[in-house]
């Protein structure tokens, strides 16, 4: 019989297993020749916040080498559950159709803070030839 994992020992492995995902997806594209692309997804209310939530994903993913989709995917404000947010349910289904490697969002917490709902997020998204990325968290003694 297996101890289940403590919340922060999951997050941590979720954190890890996503960047395998992610490695493994990249590395198929590489493998055929093919630029990465993301669909950028965006948890904010419309206006300068989302406008400058999007301008930090596409430095960010130019900086990786990345090309941005053409569609960008946004719902508002504190995070609903999964089910009530279209915006992140269109940007699954425009990745998974091809138009996108990966999803690419300020943070985690953008897309959930339930484990439960992380992992399965992440191997719907993986089956369909799909990653999730985030922009890398800021330090508060960082200079």
């Amino acid at each position: 019989m297996s101890t289940p994992l403590a919340p922060e020992a999951r997050t941590a492995r979720l954190a890890v297993l996503r960047r395998e995902y992610m490695a493994q997806i990249i590395a198929t594209a590489a493998r055929h020749g093919r630029p990465v692309r993301v669909a950028p997804y965006i948890l904010a209310q419309p206006g300068a916040e989302r406008h400058a939530d999007l301008e930090l994903i596409t430095r960010y993913a130019a900086a990786r080498g990345w090309q941005v989709a053409r569609s960008s995917f946004a719902d508002v404000g504190q995070p609903p559950s999964l089910a009530a947010r279209p915006g992140f349910a269109a940007a699954c289904r425009y990745a998974a159709q091809g138009y996108a490697h990966g999803i690419l969002a300020i943070a985690r917490q953008a897309i959930t803070t339930d484990n439960d709902s992380y992992a399965h997020v992440l191997e719907h998204l993986h089956n369909r030839g799909v990653f999730l990325a985030y922009l890398p968290a800021v330090r508060e003694n960082a200079p």
